[in-house]
């Protein structure tokens, strides 16, 4: 390329001279995870966290050992759903994940503040420097599966984590509207440059269900999900409802008691991605 720099880890480019493996950071050596799965969109707002939180929970629920890298430096939400207040402590250089009430290993950048609120006003490069911390300082033990929330667009954060750490898959969350497309095609596309399957598609507020009437009402519009899923090839397809329930579980931070059963499709493709990547090694 004629204006290259020669610096990929700036760069979202597949050209012919970049190798994506030589940019992955190694994980802590007091850690070892067989699976990363990263949540992402192209804009906030969507409902990453819930999703995150949605899946980890359910694998939780299946025996797996499981972790959440929040890599949402600026806007972490993980903590509050799962009710988590501990701070992190560190040992002989090292950071410990805090743990939640079912088990799940978790690290966020709230989980390093001495008050829930306080901003993080950093600029592009030590936040995107923070996330990859989170991978190589974290003494994460053993896992089964690895989620990370992941800020929304495809900025320095985003980068950086498709850059450094080996993802196995993503899972793309939009929700029902007529910017759904722009927003998913994004993130599908930057998917595709750093050559991250696809896993699945969850359409969060995609629908409410009227407690009085049983009705069920399309609030954002008529869904989208399934056409997006033939569009861009997704395995897997999850619709999520507006639901009050969730709302009350997330904001009182016992999300671990929410029903995963809406989004197994996405979880059900995330197993048979790792059953065939068994086979294959």
């Amino acid at each position: 390329m004629a204006n290259c720099s020669h610096d990929c880890s700036t760069c979202s480019s597949s050209c012919g001279t970049r190798s994506k493996n030589s940019f992955i950071q190694p994980i802590n050596k007091h850690a070892s995870v067989n699976r990363v799965v990263a949540v992402a969109s192209g804009k906030g707002g969507v409902g990453k966290s819930l999703v995150t939180a949605l899946l980890a929970v359910r694998a939780r629920a299946m025996g797996q050992r499981v972790g959440i890298l929040d890599a949402d430096i600026t806007g972490p939400s993980i903590p509050k759903a799962f009710g988590v207040t501990a701070r992190a402590m560190g040992t002989d250089g090292a950071i410990q994940p805090v743990l939640t009430k079912s088990g799940i290993k978790l690290m966020s950048m709230n989980c390093l503040l001495e008050h829930g609120d306080d901003p993080v006003i950093w600029r592009g490069s030590l936040i995107a420097g923070a996330a990859t911390q989170f991978w190589t300082d974290v003494e994460w033990g053993d896992l089964d599966i690895m989620f990370i929330d992941m800020p929304p667009g495809t900025g320095d954060v985003p980068l950086t984590v498709f850059q450094s750490i080996p993802l196995s898959g993503v899972v793309v969350v939009s929700t029902p509207q007529d910017l759904v497309e722009m927003i998913v095609g994004k993130a599908v596309g930057m998917a595709k440059m750093m050559n991250v399957p696809l896993l699945g598609i969850a359409e969060n507020m995609s629908y409410f269900i009227c407690p009085d009437c049983g009705r069920k009402h399309e609030i954002f519009g008529p869904s989208r999900a399934e056409a997006l899923k033939e569009k861009y090839g997704f395995p897997a397809l999850a619709r999520l409802p507006i639901s009050e329930r969730v709302r009350t579980l997330t904001d009182e931070g016992r999300i671990e008691e929410a029903d995963t059963d809406l989004i197994a499709a996405i979880f059900a493709e995330i197993e048979r991605s790792r059953r065939i990547e068994n086979r294959a090694k």
